[in-house]
């Protein structure tokens, strides 16, 4: 199977990058003798374009699945969108305030920026690079909002009466992320079999959290870190060593390349 490997996939946050968000020259090694090999190299994140940029100029991956498949790019040409239109997301920023008070922390990625309700960051480079904004009046089509709770109730009533969003926790930070409902990674995984006449048997991918599941299910391959959730473990075809062990660079190493 890993010999007819054609696309490699990987999330960022603890799976290719270490738990302080660095990339190591190991993993960028690995990706780049794959793409020697003729395999395509791919970031496919929760992460919106704006946030994942640096880490892109780096391995250059041909293909960018960004805000958990809302957005694919692939060689930086945006080939598949879906986004809350702009009244759809004012209504479920405005239901957000409604349900969890206005106080409640709010990020929110368009095509090229990322917009948050807050202005004093903690040193995370997601949000070092935000633009501010109360959500009161945003004025623009979105493809995925975050919230600060871990209450599943709270996520849950703030979806009720908007069918085509979905809400899924992180497992690491007390956040949920809101995303139309067919902008998920195995969709994007679907998508790129399409598009690139590629089939996914023939791609192997790279996660640690709830929202990796189902594109760990949809490739041929799919690695679960050794850091990752036990229900990502649970579904996974293969395993490897964590995040801060280099696991994306271990696992390519001993198998495809």
């Amino acid at each position: 199977m890993e010999s007819k490997i054609k696309i490699v996939l990987v999330d960022l946050d603890l799976t290719l990058l270490h738990s302080d968000e660095t990339l190591s020259k190991r993993n960028v090694d690995a990706l780049k003798k794959c793409q020697e090999k003729g395999i395509l190299v791919g970031f496919c994140t929760s992460r919106g374009k704006a946030s994942i940029k640096q880490y892109a100029d780096i391995v250059n991956p041909e293909i960018w699945i960004c805000n958990a498949g809302a957005c694919i790019y692939f060689h930086e040409e945006l080939i598949h969108s879906e986004v809350f239109t702009q009244e759809e997301a004012q209504a479920l920023f405005n239901k957000t305030y409604q349900i969890c008070g206005s106080d409640i922390e709010i990020t929110a990625d368009t095509e090229n920026d990322i917009h948050w309700n807050k202005t004093q960051h903690n040193g995370n480079s997601y949000l070092m690079k935000a633009k501010y904004n109360d959500f009161k009046d945003f004025g623009q089509p979105v493809f995925k909002f975050c919230v600060q709770t871990d209450s599943p109730e709270k996520a849950l009533a703030i979806t009720k009466d908007f069918p085509n969003c979905s809400a899924i926790a992180f497992s690491d930070i007390p956040w949920y992320t809101f995303s139309p409902k067919t902008a998920t990674k195995e969709n994007g995984v679907l998508f790129l079999e399409k598009h690139l006449g590629i089939p996914a048997s023939q791609m192997i991918s790279f996660g640690d959290d709830f929202a990796d599941i189902g594109m760990l299910k949809t490739t041929g391959i799919g690695v679960a870190m050794a850091n990752a959730i036990d229900e990502v473990k649970q579904i996974a075809t293969a395993q490897t060593c964590s995040c801060d062990e280099d696991g994306v660079a271990d696992y390519l190493e001993k198998f495809v390349l």
